[in-house]
This record gives structure tokens, sequence and C-alpha cells, in this order.
């Protein structure tokens, strides 16, 4: 939503002071479209030779979830503290073999079955019952444990990189593809030199379109896609790094509550439940 607040804002202010100053909008609007098909297409190119079909395959997921915003509210880390209470509970009491039977089948766990949103999310499912498995076979080291799931957040958050990175190259590129666009232009231009001065006027102001959309297009819209798409992939890494304090918390010997606690610490400061909050969810949570 924000992003399309902005984008208004720039294109308002930009074309509205333009307009507002005196400046004529006709030869801007008569040059764009072929100005916008030689620059977008040139970074549209240079995005495809630089990137896997992957990458490409992923741009729309991405601007949707640029768009979007992370998927996780305070509610989501709450309902995960209460479900990683329950189990280290579970698991301090029984020990890990008696989880064996809500990660080998967590559609069907009275765990897992309290909280439908993390269950029916396969990514942070098989995250945490991975781990969990792991631990039930006797892969105890605290610092082992650590070191493990910190390598495999570290490669996913890479991974889930690429794609900003990705745009933010592209933004990089645009100011220079703008410039090819007004090269052209120029050459254009002194091609028919020998027209009118008024005629030549309107040419030489097209080529330049090609300078302004190119770095209106760099740093009013491709690179702050890309800039809240990478908080967004970090916000949502957030996450799955709470399940990782709170499981090496767990193997480290600290009791449930402790190791909740620990977990809820590592919360970002903006989505970070209070104490009371989480011992009314973990109260509250109708677990068998």
């Amino acid at each position: 939503m924000f992003i399309i607040i902005g984008l208004v804002v720039v294109l308002g202010c930009v074309f509205g002071s333009f307009v507002a100053s005196g400046g004529a909008i006709g030869p801007l609007v008569s040059s764009m479209p072929f100005e916008l098909l030689t620059i977008l297409g040139a970074a549209v190119g240079t995005f495809l030779m630089a990137n896997s079909i992957a990458a490409v395959k992923h741009l729309p997921a991405g601007v949707k979830k640029a768009m979007k915003g992370s998927q996780y509210s305070r509610a989501d880390y709450v309902d995960l503290l209460s479900l990683l209470f329950h189990i280290a509970k579970l698991a301090s009491s029984k020990g890990f073999m008696a989880l064996e039977s809500h990660i080998e089948d967590p559609q069907g766990s009275t765990v897992f079955g309290a909280f439908p949103k993390i269950r029916d999310n396969p990514h942070v499912c098989s995250f945490i019952c991975d781990y969990l498995r792991m631990a039930g076979m006797n892969v105890t080291d605290p610092y082992q444990m650590d070191e493990v799931m910190g390598n495999e957040l570290k490669k996913n958050m890479r991974e889930e990189m690429h794609l900003p990175h990705a745009l933010q190259s592209v933004s990089d590129a645009l100011p220079a593809l703008g410039i090819v666009a007004a090269v052209l232009g120029v050459i254009k231009t002194m091609a028919s030199i020998s027209k009118p001065p008024i005629i030549l006027g309107e040419m030489i102001a097209g080529a330049l379109v090609g300078t302004f959309l190119g770095i209106l297009l760099a740093y009013g819209i491709v690179a702050p896609i890309a800039s809240r798409l990478g908080g967004v992939v970090e916000e949502e890494a957030s996450y799955l790094d709470l399940v990782r304090s709170v499981i090496v918390a767990h193997l480290q010997g600290n009791a449930p509550q402790v190791s909740v606690e620990i977990g809820r610490k590592s919360i970002p400061s903006d989505l970070m439940p209070s104490f009371q909050e989480v011992e009314e969810a973990v109260s509250a949570a109708a677990v068998a």
C-alpha cells in the first residue's frame, strides 16, 4: 500500500511541478512511449541476461511481496511463541521422543492443530519439525544445533535476497540506459539539422526525455521497490530465527518459560509482544 502511495506522490510532484512551472507536457508525452520502449526493453534484456530462469519467475511474486509487506504480524509471533512453549514443555516432561507423533504428522497433531496458521505454512512447519527431529536423534549439542540452523537461515537469506539485489542492479543500470535513449535521440536530431529551429527544439526535448525517464525509473520506482523487498525479506527471516533461538535455548537446559522469553527478546522491536501478552496467549492456547 505504501509503495502505491509513494509512487503517486513521486509522479504527482514530478509531473505536477513541471506543468505548474509552465513546462510543455506535449513533447514529453509524445516522446515517452518510444523512450520507454528503449529504456524498459533494454532493462528487461539486461535482467534476463544477468539472472536465472528461477529469479525471472520469482519477479512477480517478489513485487507482490514488496507491495503487501511482511506476512507475519505481532499475532503471528505470539502464536509461534505459544507453539514453541508447548513443544518445549512436552519435550521437558516426556523427552523428545514424545514429540515424534507430532512432528511426523503435523496435520494430525493436537499441538500444531492449536495453531492452524503455522501448521498450514509448509516452510515454517517443516523447519520446526526438521530440527525437532534432529534433536530427537540425539543431536542435542546446543552449539552444533545453533550452527546448523544458522547456516540454513543464512542460505535462505542469500536465496531470498537475490531478487532485491537483481532489481537494485537494474536500478543502477537505468540512468545509463536513459542516456543511451537520449543519445539515440540526439543522433536523430543531428540527422535532421536542416529542419526549422522549432522542429529541432522539439526533437532535442524528446531526446532529453530519455535521460529524465532513466533517472526517474531508477531512483523513483525500481530502487525503492528493491529496497522495500529486501526489508520484507529481512523481516520474514526474523520469524524463523525465533524458532532457532527457542530451540537452542531449550537445548541449553533452560525451562520452557525461559526459552520462550529468550526467543521473545530476539523479535524485532516493532513486532515484539509483551511478556504479559505471551503469558496470556500460552495460557489460552487449547493444546491437548
